[in-house]
């Protein structure tokens, strides 16, 4: 939580504001039960009606002015803490969205939104807790036992007992309840990525009817979160009946010798009522505060997740060259290994690619197609070796500059909810609708848009085919200037014929771009300046299609598996 404080920096006004005026809500309320026993053993005593009048109404003015002064702390820290909770939501926002693959897969999406979401809010609701009640409660429990001890040391060692017991209850509960508080949240965890898996596989889970597992695994997940909150809830629950508990009986206590101290005359009546509004006090305080220390446990719980995000640094770092026209893409031995792999996805690929020519990658499933891409893309580093583009390492480059240089097109098409438009600008804002069409119809996406650019894309793009969201996502990269054209197996959902057509429009494109296809299929490749082979990681054989029939026996064997796919594409 300490380390969320930074957050409050700009907000040192209300951060101060907040709790002084609770400081002086909880000075006015000490207050009363002196001029209440003063009532007592003076107005009252004498039968002055004046002086009792007098004395209400300053407990009146003492009231609204406690009021006023609990509204304005209140204002104060919640806009504090809404600054807090917007300035960390948005930070922890632009930190993930810096995180590679490797730390995206290392938290799970799942995990990573209730951060950013539930603990978000909770830590909030703690910050707001704190500056309201941090210091008030403390300050009404010292006040309190400072100001019995003034009117009898005697009578005041009930209420400092008292005090003791209630902290010792307070802190033995809180123990017990952290741990717990932490689970829930593991378990919380569980049941999002559960919904999210079986919500996202609906079909799958349809297909296989596997509704019955799970719906098991499901209940499963909800009945650990289920236990561990009955268990918090029951240790919680201990908490107001023990200290109604010690109270009352230090409350018992205190009229039971405060009596023996009327009759000899060490007390007056008006200090035995005092010291029991005091003791009313200090037990709304110590409530008010488990309560804080709840939130506050809570909070820490939360805050220590996000601290868990903000603690991973990217493994990617922002370059500082600028990059200009792609003139050559080298893989100087590239070996890579994802995190936590026991070997090697891609081991010693070297192939050097000029400007202008269309290169196929191709390889059988788990070859390591799309770990090439990726490292084309710079989505992730190599282990090993170098990635060079014009002669310097690829991770000099600034991201903004190899963003604008390279266009992809990934093997899963993502749209987002809006518009077409909406979704083909994400490359280059200005585009006009004019460019907007050719890119349309280029990626074979004229017949089902037509002229209707502001159509409604739902999200994940739900209401288009698989085919059609590859093809608009082909557009979406199209849009813009761009020297390298990346295509990750991006039109597996089309037929040959459509595949065929959108790679001659492809190869039409004005300008000497660059083009990589990674692809399964031979016929998508064969056309290909350049075919990279891979074969479990390994380079195969390079070369042109014919080059490659005579020298690589992979690839002469996968060609022969398609070859009625070939002929039929002929």
């Amino acid at each position: 939580m300490i380390k969320l404080l930074r957050y409050l920096k700009g907000h040192r006004a209300e951060s101060i504001l907040g709790p002084l005026f609770k400081f002086l809500e909880a000075c006015f309320e000490l207050t009363v039960p002196v001029i209440v026993a003063n009532m007592i053993d003076v107005g009252i005593k004498n039968g002055d009606a004046n002086y009792v009048l007098m004395c209400g109404g300053i407990v009146v003015f003492m009231g609204l002015l406690g009021f006023v002064s609990a509204i304005t702390a209140q204002y104060f820290a919640a806009k504090a803490s809404m600054a807090f909770g917007t300035e960390l939501r948005n930070d922890l926002y632009r930190h993930i969205a810096s995180f590679s693959s490797a730390e995206l897969d290392r938290f799970g999406a799942s995990s990573l939104i209730t951060r950013l979401g539930a603990d978000v809010i909770q830590t909030q609701s703690g910050i707001n807790l704190i500056l309201r009640l941090l210091l008030r409660s403390p300050f009404i429990v010292a006040g309190a036992v400072a100001a019995s001890f003034i009117i009898n040391v005697r009578l005041a060692l009930i209420l400092l007992c008292a005090v003791i017991c209630l902290s010792a209850t307070v802190w033995i509960i809180m123990r017990k309840l952290l741990p717990l508080y932490t689970k829930t949240r593991k378990n919380l965890d569980r049941i999002t990525v559960k919904t999210r898996e079986n919500l996202t596989g609906a079909r799958v889970v349809r297909s296989f009817a596997a509704q019955d597992g799970e719906k098991e695994e499901f209940d499963a997940a909800a009945e650990g979160l289920y236990t561990s909150q009955i268990v918090s809830g029951k240790i919680s629950a201990l908490l107001n009946p023990l200290s109604y508990s010690v109270v009352n009986l230090a409350a018992a206590a205190l009229m039971w010798f405060g009596a023996f101290s009327v009759n000899i005359g060490d007390v007056t009546q008006g200090q035995i009522i005092a010291l029991l509004n005091y003791m009313t006090q200090i037990l709304i305080a110590l409530l008010a505060l488990a309560n804080l220390i709840v939130m506050i446990t809570k909070s820490t719980s939360s805050a220590a997740r996000i601290n868990e995000v903000f603690d991973v640094s990217p493994s990617l770092e922002d370059g500082r060259e600028t990059l200009g026209d792609v003139e050559k893409i080298e893989f100087k031995n590239v070996s890579y290994k994802y995190p936590g792999a026991s070997g090697y996805s891609v081991k010693d690929i070297s192939f050097t690619v000029k400007r202008g020519m269309t290169v196929g990658i191709v390889g059988s499933t788990g070859s390591g197609k799309s770990t090439v891409a990726s490292l084309i893309l710079r989505e992730a580093d190599p282990t090993d070796g170098e990635v060079e583009v014009n002669g310097r390492p690829l991770k000099d480059y600034t991201f903004r500059s190899l963003h604008a240089a390279f266009a992809a097109v990934p093997q899963k098409a993502s749209l987002f909810s809006g518009t077409v438009r909406e979704n083909l600008c994400w490359r280059d804002k200005n585009a006009t609708d004019e460019e907007l069409f050719a890119a349309l119809k280029t990626a074979m996406a004229s017949d089902f848009i037509g002229d209707d650019l502001d159509r409604r894309v739902a999200k994940a793009g739900a209401n288009f085919s698989g085919g059609q969201r590859q093809r608009l996502t082909i557009a979406r990269a199209l849009v813009g200037r761009s020297d390298v054209l990346l295509l990750d197996d991006s039109a597996s959902a089309l037929d040959y014929a459509t595949d065929a057509a959108l790679r001659r429009e492809i190869s039409a494109l004005p300008g000497n771009k660059t083009v990589f296809i990674v692809s399964q299929r031979i016929f998508a490749v064969k056309n290909a300046d350049m075919i990279i082979v891979l074969d479990n990681g390994r380079l195969a054989g390079t070369g042109t299609h014919e080059e490659l029939l005579g020298s690589c026996p992979l690839y002469a064997e996968i060609c022969a598996s398609q070859t009625s796919e070939v002929r039929n594409e002929k």
